[in-house]
């Protein structure tokens, strides 16, 4: 079959990745910066070009690889060409809902799904009541919108916290407050979902500087299974926000495993290199379960 891979480069270890799987699966793949790509509505059919070249009908597939920073483009891009039957292995609300994690939090939330104590406002004039609210410091302040661990700070402090927040409420950013999980030790668990089911898992440690346990953070990575809880919780989110494929964290703590992050672009370099597991494959196998007829 033919598919697109959106991203804006092959020299990404994950897009190179999933290219080679399709090649070698015997399926074209083409990688499309969408970036560059633009969408036509208005007279006719709607298109969506890349560069000059009309892709609207193009691919009988796509694996969106959408980047933080272009968030709302692509997803229009990964939208159109949805609207115009082609198959995505993550829905452009599933990508829009990850990407934001207040979104997911209040969908994980009404699934009940368990999650740690989170607050969001936009009201300077309370913080320390808000951070109070949380049972005081220390307390995780997070961008609405980050990845890889960027965006996200430690407070051990009220005199900090109160700073921090302060600031980010002045600068008109988006964030949001969480109670710091001290016995989860710096650790968090990625659980790899393609097409609901789990394909592979890890445990992340942070580095002894740093309680930010993220891969591209210098953290450790080791290979586990999952209890069935946290199974069932990664399988539950990663269906309730509508993604086909993601990378699900989750932190342990006294009261049991808590939902931290749905990502919907998940890196496979560190996972790949932990487990063993071929997960670019996984993918691939996922779209031709999903579009039997080719070309």
């Amino acid at each position: 079959m033919d598919i697109g891979l959106l991203s804006v480069s092959m020299n990404v270890y994950s897009t190179k990745r999933i290219a080679d799987e399709a090649e070698n699966r015997g399926h074209y793949i083409e990688l499309i910066d969408h970036t560059k790509c633009s969408v036509k509505l208005g007279s006719g059919k709607p298109k969506v070009y890349y560069l000059n070249e009309d892709i609207t009908n193009a691919f009988d597939a796509i694996i969106p690889r959408i980047g933080a920073k272009v968030t709302k483009h692509g997803v229009a891009i990964v939208k159109q060409l949805e609207m115009n039957g082609v198959f995505s292995t993550a829905h452009s609300i599933g990508i829009t809902r990850a990407r934001n994690k207040v979104r997911t939090l209040q969908i994980l939330s009404r699934k009940h799904i368990p999650i740690p104590e989170t607050l969001f406002s936009i009201n300077p004039d309370d913080i320390e009541e808000q951070i109070e609210l949380l049972g005081g410091p220390p307390v995780i302040i997070k961008l609405q919108e980050g990845t890889q661990g960027l965006g996200v700070i430690l407070a051990e402090s009220k005199k900090s916290a109160k700073s921090i927040i302060d600031t980010f409420y002045k600068m008109d950013t988006s964030i949001l407050i969480q109670k710091f999980i001290e016995e989860s030790n710096g650790e968090d668990i990625r659980i790899f979902v393609v097409g609901q089911k789990i394909v592979a898992s890890m445990k992340r440690s942070s580095h002894v500087e740093d309680f930010r346990s993220n891969v591209h953070r210098g953290g450790s990575t080791e290979t586990i299974v999952p209890t069935p809880k946290e199974q069932h919780m990664a399988l539950g989110a990663t269906k309730h926000l509508g993604l086909g494929v993601a990378g699900v964290d989750i932190i342990r703590s006294r009261k049991g495993p808590l939902l931290i992050e749905v990502n919907a672009s998940p890196g496979l370099q560190g996972i790949e290199a932990a487990t063993g597991v071929n997960i670019a494959k996984e993918i691939i196998l996922f779209v031709e379960k999903n579009v039997p007829r080719k070309r």
